[in-house]
């Protein structure tokens, strides 16, 4: 019986990775480049931008000479700015009220900081909803491996069994699978890109689906 329902944020409650690909994309145009989607999938979806840096990557696919820390404030003032008026991603609001009336328990589980997944919950106006978010100061490691998970059930005091995981990227879907989850994945633009998840049940929105017929493809 699944008693608690955990959530990645970017991407899945709501929409931070559009708009940063979009920078970037506008960016790479510029100077006469294509965006490497495949990089970026594999390597900052889901996971940590340091295992990639766009800027560096521009500078070596033009030969260029860059003032890279520019572009990073430039994205991080753009994205920053366009984020700021971003509603949740359609059907969330939905899901985690009809979590609440069904006595579900729920939380977040992200790579990013805390400052960004409680500032943008609080922009939502869906903290309420969330017991407490495992953000990346909360485990050793990030996702693609399963640390942040597995810290969200040890404090939720549930097995495996009992949690029912939500992603959007390859990385996530990898991380709540290495700790023993079923995975509900909700592709959004960008990860769309990546191919078929890897996941339990693929929804193309979260208001595919009502949450109760949602359970009940996992619990039968």
């Amino acid at each position: 019986m699944i008693k608690a329902l955990l959530f990645d944020f970017d991407g899945l409650l709501m929409d931070t990775e559009s708009p940063e690909v979009q920078i970037w994309q506008e960016i790479f145009a510029e100077h006469g480049a294509q965006f490497p989607m495949d990089i970026w999938l594999r390597d900052v979806v889901g996971a940590t931008l340091a295992n990639f840096d766009v800027a560096a990557h521009l500078a070596a696919v033009t030969g260029q000479t860059l003032d890279l820390p520019a572009i990073h404030e430039r994205v991080r003032t753009s994205r920053l700015e366009r984020q700021s008026r971003l509603p949740a991603m359609p059907g969330v609001t939905q899901t985690l009220a009809s979590a609440h009336a069904l006595g579900l328990r729920m939380v977040v589980v992200s790579s990013s900081p805390h400052w960004w997944v409680d500032g943008y919950l609080r922009q939502l106006q869906i903290t309420g909803f969330f017991e407490f978010a495992i953000c990346r100061e909360d485990a050793p490691r990030l996702k693609p491996s399963p640390d942040l998970y597995l810290e969200a059930m040890r404090r939720l005091q549930l097995p495996a069994a009992e949690c029912l995981a939500f992603e959007d990227s390859p990385n996530g879907v990898l991380a709540a699978r290495r700790a023993g989850l079923r995975v509900v994945g909700v592709p959004n633009p960008v990860t769309t890109h990546a191919g078929r998840l890897d996941a339990d049940l693929i929804l193309s929105s979260l208001e595919e689906l009502p949450l109760e017929e949602i359970l009940g493809h996992l619990t039968h």
